[in-house]
């Protein structure tokens, strides 16, 4: 179960040259967008990533200014887990739970998912915040994320069970964010 205390979240590689090219490219940032401020509001932290900035730019304006943040951590391997800073940064954080969103589903993203598993986390792939080029890739990327154990959430649900109450200060903005 997701608990606030308990969970981080990682953006993998949104970036400026890559989106475009995603199918469904504006639901997922529309979603990823609302995942990040409401992860903001309840005070999850948000790792962001990039593969090779040089060569696909640099993190959407969007997701960045959701996060309020300009940070990011440089990555070559393809998942995140493949840097050693990286991995540092999520072991710092000193949480279980681990939010997977971005791009590409089926390479970046799901390998990201099975060190995190691998390497005693609780991934939770965020199915509505992911994407591929192709639908088939997305779909197999989910496919085998489930044969793995990797849990499966929605920005929605997953934002619902980080708060758990209605009676917490930040759920009316919460609310208005995926209405």
């Amino acid at each position: 179960m997701l608990k606030s205390k308990d969970t981080m979240a990682i953006v993998v590689d949104i970036q400026e040259r890559m989106l475009p090219v995603i199918e469904h490219h504006k639901k997922l940032e529309s979603n990823c967008v609302i995942l990040i401020k409401g992860l903001k509001l309840l005070e999850i932290p948000t790792l962001i990533t990039q593969q090779y900035t040089k060569g696909l730019g640099m993190t959407i304006p969007s997701i960045r200014e959701a996060a309020k943040c300009d940070d990011y951590q440089e990555k070559l391997s393809f998942s995140v887990l493949g840097e050693e800073t990286i991995a540092n940064a999520i072991r710092e954080q000193n949480r279980n739970n681990v939010l997977v969103l971005g791009i590409e589903a089926h390479i970046c993203v799901l390998q990201t998912c099975l060190d995190l598993k691998e390497q005693g986390y609780t991934p939770y792939l965020v199915v509505d915040c992911i994407g591929s080029r192709k639908e088939s890739n997305l779909e197999m990327a989910i496919q085998r994320a489930v044969q793995e154990g990797v849990k499966l959430t929605s920005y929605e649900s997953a934002l619902f069970e980080l708060m758990g109450r209605s009676d917490v200060g930040v759920f009316r903005e919460i609310s208005k964010l995926v209405k």
